[in-house]
């Protein structure tokens, strides 16, 4: 999805009111992997911290957990699922004590956004925002994506997460996603003088 399209969509899915839009809603605000937040369960999440913390064995390589700042949206969408919460999962699907299926959120979004768009390709389009509306350094956007870093000199010297920059990365995100920021910002020039 182009970013120029995310927050048209995050208004459809703030229309709906099922479990499905609330686990898109929040995939789109934390940049994660579907698998990772269809899994969540709730002692991933530090609601004082604003925190979620992806166990290792979950992620795309099982290496190394993962942590995900929350951003007010993203704390919004985790409030309205405390409210009805069923089980141990953030996102419970329709057979007890198992989370939302995959097919559920594909059937949303191409109902929502069309048939070109997927629920993994949400991170492509927060990368693209990332890099074509913030200045926001690159491997911060690699970083918020769980991504490597790409020498091994560098991930030698690197140990840090970055993670109250990735907290300001992701709330700026957010801003955009509710579209309260613009990446077409239009400057007046003054006219020449002739």
């Amino acid at each position: 999805m182009p970013y120029t399209q995310v927050a048209s969509f995050m208004d459809a899915l703030r229309k709906d009111t099922s479990i499905a839009a609330r686990c898109l809603e929040f995939i789109t605000l934390t940049a994660a992997r579907p698998g990772e937040a269809t899994g969540a369960t709730w002692d991933e999440i530090d609601l004082g911290a604003r925190t979620w913390t992806i166990p290792a064995e979950r992620m795309k390589k099982g290496d190394k957990e993962h942590k995900v700042p929350l951003s007010d949206a993203a704390m919004a969408v985790l409030n309205t699922m405390r409210e009805i919460r069923q089980s141990a999962y953030l996102f419970p699907g329709f057979k007890p004590g198992q989370p939302i299926g995959a097919d559920t959120l594909r059937e949303l979004i191409k109902k929502l956004a069309g048939d070109d768009v997927t629920v993994h390709g949400l991170r492509s389009t927060f990368r693209d925002w990332a890099a074509d509306c913030t200045s926001f350094p690159n491997e911060l956007a690699e970083m918020a994506l769980s991504h490597a870093i790409p020498t091994a000199v560098e991930k030698a010297y690197r140990r840090g997460s970055m993670f109250e920059k990735r907290y300001q990365l992701m709330a700026a995100w957010a801003n955009y996603c509710a579209g309260a920021a613009t990446s077409e910002k239009v400057v007046p020039m003054p006219s020449a003088r002739r």
